[in-house]
């Protein structure tokens, strides 16, 4: 058994009850020793959540660990005040230090608030963690076949079909779901023989929410036909989880043979058949840290973009993410690269070694004894602006347009307007840390003080 974040943790049989000493044993086996260790409860207050509350902290004693409990107040209920307060109150009992995070969401045209939510509450979770602390969640077995139902009705590839692992990387820490084997009976029966306390969330009765009609209206059929439909589910999300586990190391491998710095060498991924991209794809968006596009757009990416012409610049873009073709390279972008901002600031270099862009970058001026700035020669101080169009620089064989530049420079058509322009009284003394008027470089032998410019590119550039 593997208990590494992201690794394949074997599928042990359902216990035949729920007991503190069973999750000790599940705990130990997705996260090693529990002695020392920082658990965190994602708490909500309902009935999983308290279940799994009362269980840890009756082992806290016997285990050694250190726990706390974070509730997420959304925001979206009149009484969702009350249950922030119960949730506190009920942790206090269990003698259970619990924090309210407190959300306001917004919806976007298009967006599901199920989803919004979701992707809200996680991210004001990872944010409160402390470091190497453990997040748990109370996930349990019908979550599990109400999450592979859905990604089935949704169309979902072996990834989306794999549904929630056990252990999941998360940030700078991870995520277990030790309740993933346990059956909701199972976990009624604990809250009964101990006489727990929970909140009913009315919103669950909502069935407008999909998995909300899919718990109210579908699974009891199912299981009325099937009423081992959500052991045997989760036996084969087990499965896909093992199969996908196995398509993204030979995704990592494909996409290793095509790097090419932060971009993939798009005459790589041509020779591969449109499986294997659509596989390498998949796997680098999202290790980049950017939202995965949907199934049309990833067959357009793996076809029609990579298969354009080599002058071609065509992109595709998606919520937060866009792909665009520089030459021979692939690039993922994090957020679509419009023009910048007319903007320009006089920058006294001599007090101010750096200043910050209007393009959420920064240029800056170092001493370097060996740098290639004659300082004593340069202006201070200089205007830093940004390309209009037309520009031309003076070198030593001539004039020669800084589109020309930029293009030797391998600078990506979509970046070139926000390289930034250092300039005296209209004339450019420099582009960023690509180009120095020979009027300002230092002679090999001069002894005069010199320097270099550093261009610290956006974050939300290029990913």
């Amino acid at each position: 058994m593997k208990s590494r974040a992201g690794a394949a943790v074997e599928l042990r049989a359902p216990p035949e009850r729920f007991t503190s000493r069973w999750l000790a044993t599940r705990l130990r086996a997705l996260a090693g020793p529990l002695r020392g260790r920082r658990l965190c409860l994602a708490y909500s207050g309902g009935l999983d959540s308290s279940v799994l509350l009362a269980a840890l902290a009756a082992l806290r004693p016997r285990e050694g660990f250190v726990l706390r409990a974070l509730h997420v107040d959304h925001g979206l209920q009149v009484n969702s005040p009350f249950w922030a307060a119960a949730a506190l109150t009920r942790a206090r009992a269990l003698h259970v230090r619990c924090q309210v995070l407190s959300l306001h969401i917004e919806l976007q045209r298009g967006e599901s608030l199920e989803d919004v939510a979701r992707q809200r509450r996680y991210q004001a979770l990872t944010a409160a963690l402390v470091r190497g602390e453990l997040l748990l969640t109370a996930h349990h077995q019908e979550d599990q076949l109400e999450t592979v139902l859905l990604a089935l009705l949704r169309g979902s590839g072996v990834r989306g079909l794999a549904a929630m692992k056990p252990v999941t990387a998360l940030a700078h820490t991870q995520l277990l779901r030790p309740l993933l084997p346990v059956a909701r009976a199972q976990i009624e029966q604990f809250a009964r023989l101990r006489g727990l306390e929970w909140t009913e969330d009315q919103s669950n009765l909502d069935e407008r929410f999909d998995r909300n009609y899919l718990r109210r209206q579908v699974l009891p059929r199912l299981r009325q036909r099937w009423p081992a439909a959500a052991a045997t589910a989760s036996r084969s999300a087990a499965h896909l989880a093992e199969a996908q586990g196995l398509l993204e190391r030979v995704a990592r491998d494909g996409a290793a043979r095509a790097a090419d710095g932060r971009a993939l060498r798009i005459s790589v991924l041509r020779r591969m058949s449109l499986p294997e991209r659509r596989n390498v794809l998949r796997n680098w968006i999202a290790a980049q840290g950017l939202r995965l596009p949907d199934h049309g757009r990833l067959q357009e990416i793996a076809g029609p973009m990579l298969e354009a012409r080599a002058d071609a610049l065509p992109r595709v873009q998606w919520r937060g993410a866009e792909l665009r073709r520089h030459g021979d390279q692939l690039l993922a972008v994090t957020a679509p690269s419009g023009p910048v901002p007319e903007t320009a600031a006089e920058w006294d270099w001599r007090g101010r070694p750096w200043v910050a862009l209007g393009t959420g970058s920064q240029l800056g001026l170092i001493a370097d004894r060996h740098g290639d700035i004659d300082l004593s020669t340069l202006p201070c101080p200089l205007r830093v602006d940004f390309r209009q169009g037309g520009e031309r620089l003076r070198g030593t064989a001539g004039r020669m347009a800084l589109k020309d530049l930029l293009q030797t420079q391998g600078i990506a058509p979509w970046e070139r307007s926000r390289v930034p322009l250092l300039r005296d009284h209209g004339r450019i003394v420099a582009v960023a840390d690509l180009w120095v008027d020979a009027a300002y470089r230092a002679a090999p032998h001069a002894h005069a003080p010199r320097g270099r410019f550093r261009w610290r590119r956006a974050a939300t550039g290029a990913a």
